[in-house]
């Protein structure tokens, strides 16, 4: 069965017909397109031939935009758990709409989705670059945020009350499914309501996305908990260092801050399901190891595991329909601790979690670099017209996706370059399963 090509068309509001007050004069037309290569490979070469190859447009400022910038209003919502960079994302955002721009009128939407419900009674922020100034120097987010699903034609109602032209949404995946439904209902009232996405998850697996904001700064910190966690393992006799980080349904950041810190010798992670018990299982290969060298450091991510938790419930869901996690982090320290006390064996085991310290930190240099250019190139693309998209980081090029492209989770490739590195780095099995 023939692969259908997928659509990566943009939706635009109307013709532009308002020349762009930026001064820069170096301007993306919307001809200028990446292709999506990793469609063309799995063609063979008379298929190539015959189906035009699929491309993504390329994200800048154009030379002509469909906003007045004198008499629109733009605001802006953060959504979902927190990740570094959020502030250096708002700054952007409303810095380039007032100084490149001239768009004076920007809201700030409190507490996520929530924000646009009359119910909850939040409060509207006015943004301004004085109200904004020093924000990318604190974490969090000065919106706000909040989880779980809202009423789409409220929201809608009351973007429509407050004369939006153009709705910013930062978050993950769950926000980009939401800001898609959004579109929609916007496209069903035939209104002109540009909506523009700005990817935000920390765990960086959002479809498509080559790299998310704040994800740097997380390795940073985890590279952090490593060096400590293997200080007190090898402090102590039979020491085992344990740290539990993000990775609800993707191992991407247990992987990349073992390689930054080649000094863990297991990462566990949910792509790869392993045993605790049987000669293959993670505690006789761990007993092996600390036989070995004398100590040992464990990563798990906080999705890794849990069909060995009995007690977890994959019925229970928090506010945006997450399965609740069973801690795994504090299971495998009493399994560890158990096994071993059965063996009379002495262990020190330290366990460090350091997921909260790391969401709430300000953005590192590199990350704040990129959550500008983030932030700008939204700017350029909700003036535009552009709407039911995100600006993102694809194959080296920052593009405009639809919604409905990256609004779910990718999983780390088990059998690709960057698992095989981890094993080879950390000299684990390559299964731990019996």
């Amino acid at each position: 069965m023939k692969e259908k090509a997928p659509d990566f068309k943009i939706q635009e509001l109307g013709k532009p017909t308002v020349p762009s007050p930026t001064i820069s004069g170096n301007f993306t037309p919307d001809s200028k397109r990446v292709l999506y290569d990793r469609y063309i490979h799995n063609l063979n070469a008379t298929q190539t031939d015959k189906v035009p190859p699929p491309s993504i447009e390329i994200a800048g400022p154009r030379k002509m935009i469909y906003f007045d910038p004198a008499k629109i209003k733009a605001a802006i919502v953060t959504c979902g758990g927190l990740s570094p960079g959020i502030n250096d994302v708002i700054r952007a955002v409303v810095m380039g709409l007032y100084y490149r721009y001239g768009v004076k009128n920007i809201a700030g939407i409190r507490y996520g989705f929530q924000g646009l419900i009359p119910e909850y009674c939040h409060e509207v922020v006015n943004l301004t670059p004085e109200a904004v100034k020093d924000i990318h120097t604190l974490g969090g987010s000065i919106l706000s945020s909040s989880r779980g699903s809202q009423n789409i034609g409220e929201m809608v109602d009351t973007l429509c009350r407050m004369n939006i032209n153009i709705f910013f949404c930062i978050g993950g995946d769950g926000t980009m499914k939401a800001a898609e439904l959004i579109t929609e209902e916007i496209n069903r009232r035939d209104i002109k309501i540009s909506v523009i996405g700005i990817p935000k998850t920390i765990d960086n697996d959002l479809n498509l996305i080559d790299k998310s904001f704040g994800f740097d700064t997380a390795i940073s910190m985890v590279v952090n908990a490593i060096q400590c966690a293997h200080v007190e393992a090898k402090g102590a006799p039979m020491g085992i260092g344990l740290v539990k980080i993000m990775g609800r349904e993707s191992g991407y950041i247990a992987l990349n801050a073992a390689l930054a810190q080649n000094d863990v010798n297991f990462v566990l992670i949910p792509e790869i399901p392993f045993d605790l018990e049987g000669e293959n299982g993670l505690l006789k290969v761990l007993e092996k190891r600390l036989q070995a060298r004398e100590h040992a450091v464990i990563l798990v991510a906080e999705g890794a595991g849990q069909d060995l938790c009995a007690d977890n419930d994959p019925k229970q869901a928090d506010a945006s329909g997450n399965i609740r996690l069973h801690d795994i982090g504090t299971y495998l320290k009493a399994r560890i601790e158990e096994y071993f006390k059965k063996m009379t064996m002495e262990i020190n085991l330290k366990y460090i979690d350091p997921s909260y310290t790391i969401r709430s930190v300000p953005a590192n240099a590199c990350d704040s670099i990129y959550c500008e250019l983030l932030g700008q190139l939204a700017v350029h693309a909700g003036m535009a017209g552009k709407t039911g998209m995100v600006v993102g980081l694809f194959n080296g090029e920052y593009v405009h996706l639809p919604l409905k492209m990256v609004a779910f989770r990718r999983k780390v490739d088990t059998g690709g370059n960057l698992w095989m590195r981890v094993l080879e780095a950390t000299g684990q099995p390559v299964s731990m399963k019996n």
